[in-house]
């Protein structure tokens, strides 16, 4: 039996696959605020500086943020390197993995 954890992570690399994945701190306030992303997460290890600003940025664009994972983890779930933030640019990926994050199966 696979983990919600896995599977948020599975869900994560096919979003990637798809072309449905935004990530980096620059590009991923870009699509925010161009209306254009549908969830941000940001790994648990990412800076406190980090997770402010993208947090800001998120609440005065009504864009939904979870914290999740790891920087390594959530940057290997979409085979890059060192992403502390990724956004997901299809809503119902975005609402998947939104549920499985928040406990739902």
């Amino acid at each position: 039996m696979i983990n919600s954890e896995e599977k948020v992570y599975g869900l994560l690399g096919l979003t990637a696959k798809s072309g449905n994945v935004v990530f980096g701190t620059d590009a991923c306030i870009e699509k925010i605020e161009n209306k254009k992303v549908k969830l941000i997460i940001v790994a648990t290890d990412a800076s406190e500086k980090t997770k402010k600003n993208i947090k800001f940025v998120c609440d005065k664009n009504n864009v939904s943020i979870k914290i999740f994972g790891t920087i390594e983890r959530l940057s290997k779930a979409i085979g890059k390197n060192n992403k502390a933030i990724i956004g997901i640019k299809n809503e119902s990926l975005a609402n998947e993995i939104s549920r499985i994050i928040n406990g739902g199966d």
